[in-house]
């Protein structure tokens, strides 16, 4: 039975917290007026219950914040009670305290098991249950206070994952826009053939290669790997594409009209002399990017060609040596007025050229270290075939992607440019 003598405060003096509902569950009536008179006093709104079936009545229409239970019951129990309200379907936690005369460990033990948060030992103190309440408070404040932050959570997660599918189909459209900037992937210009390489990383990438064909005979070709992933560096490839146009040549900086009646192909070193001014004439674009451009007379195999800070490419012989070309040179976008060197050498019937990002030499490997040129070298001796062109490129990638380790994955952008020299 609870003193009288302790039960002077009333809530305002007190703070419980979240708890503002209390179900008394007692065959005793007696026990019940005592307890619910001590509860009202402290400010609590109290419901009463008999036995634990009414009890499981009251919280299914409305749940308590706190539940006192006494242990012996006819009927169902109050472990059985324990055990079929914490069964119940709530979005709020209740906090459960048992009254028993059982202080055995197994007894308590059974009571934890069951679901229940306290015990308190008849005949009840008042200082001890306004304590227990107390402490059952502050675990509910938190769990509550845990529960609002989840929702926000959740809700936060969930406005992120609407955000996300939108960029998600941005950027889907814009991987169709940029693969729109490579609108064919291998042709043959006389006995000759270019054929391209594009596997971005991501939905969208920073490489880009191309070619272009102002005439017969005339020929240019370009990889290109724009600083740094993603959106920027994609906008930049856009950019480019446009000044290296397939289809306009009015537009397209590499080439000059002539007499008013054709297009000529200008000198690689121009050409990126020419790129460099307008991107640093541009303020606020920190990009820079790599690049090769090539320029070939069909009719003789007379290759002109600019490296901008590009990985060198790897001319194979018909007779089987290989040759890595060029001396690295100048990314453009970095220096003003920087200035570009142009190499130049004949290709023989049979020779092939192979122009790469270095996605493929600084690949890590499965077994340590990168590709290197050394690797490149070799894999692409065991990818020449009689059939060249994209079936090359294609194994030569498929190459890598068995090279790589599988966790790390492809981390850049892959390019290529494969040039097939088969005479005039």
């Amino acid at each position: 039975m609870v003193p009288r003598t302790s039960l002077e405060e009333t809530r305002s003096d007190l703070d419980f917290g979240a708890i503002r509902k209390v179900l008394v569950v007692d065959d005793s009536r007696l026990q019940r007026r005592i307890l619910v008179a001590s509860l009202r006093k402290w400010g609590f709104e109290v419901v009463e219950a008999e036995t634990g079936d009414a009890a499981l009545a009251h919280c299914l229409d409305d749940p308590p914040d706190l539940v006192l239970s006494d242990w012996v019951m006819p009927g169902m129990s109050g472990l059985e009670f324990c055990n079929a309200f914490r069964a119940l379907d709530s979005d709020q936690y209740c906090y459960f305290i048992l009254l028993t005369s059982k202080s055995e460990k197994q007894e308590v033990a059974r009571g934890l098991d069951a679901g229940a948060d306290d015990f308190l030992i008849k005949p009840l103190e008042a200082d001890e249950l306004r304590a227990r309440i107390s402490a059952g408070a502050r675990i509910l404040d938190m769990q509550r206070e845990l529960s609002q932050k989840n929702r926000l959570i959740e809700s936060a997660l969930e406005e992120l994952r609407l955000a996300h599918d939108a960029i998600d189909k941005d950027l889907i459209q814009a991987r169709k826009i940029q693969e729109s900037l490579v609108p064919e992937f291998t042709r043959s210009f006389g006995k000759s053939r270019v054929s391209l390489l594009l596997k971005p990383c991501g939905h969208i990438g920073g490489d880009l290669v191309g070619m272009f064909s102002p005439g017969v005979n005339r020929l240019g070709f370009y990889s290109i790997d724009v600083s740094g992933h993603g959106i920027t560096s994609a906008m930049m490839t856009a950019r480019l594409g446009g000044y290296l146009s397939s289809k306009h040549f009015d537009q397209n900086v590499a080439m000059e009209k002539r007499f008013n009646k054709f297009y000529a192909l200008l000198p690689p070193e121009d050409v990126a002399s020419m790129l460099n001014s307008r991107l640093m004439a541009d303020e606020g674009i920190e990009e820079y990017f790599t690049m090769v451009y090539a320029i070939v007379d069909l009719r003789n195999g007379h290759l002109k060609m600019v490296q901008a800070g590009h990985p060198h490419p790897l001319l194979l012989r018909q007779d089987g040596s290989t040759e890595f070309l060029g001396d690295g040179g100048l990314p453009i976008g970095l220096i003003e007025d920087a200035s570009f060197q142009q190499i130049e050498i004949h290709m023989k019937p049979g020779d092939k050229l192979l122009v790469y990002s270095d996605g493929f030499t600084e690949c890590q490997l499965a077994e340590g270290g990168l590709l290197e040129e050394d690797g490149l070298r070799q894999m692409a001796q065991q990818c020449i075939s009689e059939k060249g062109g994209s079936e090359f490129l294609d194994d030569m990638f498929w190459r890598l992607t068995q090279e790589i380790s599988p966790k790390d994955g492809i981390g850049d952008d892959v390019s290529a440019v494969f040039f097939e020299y088969n005479g005039p």
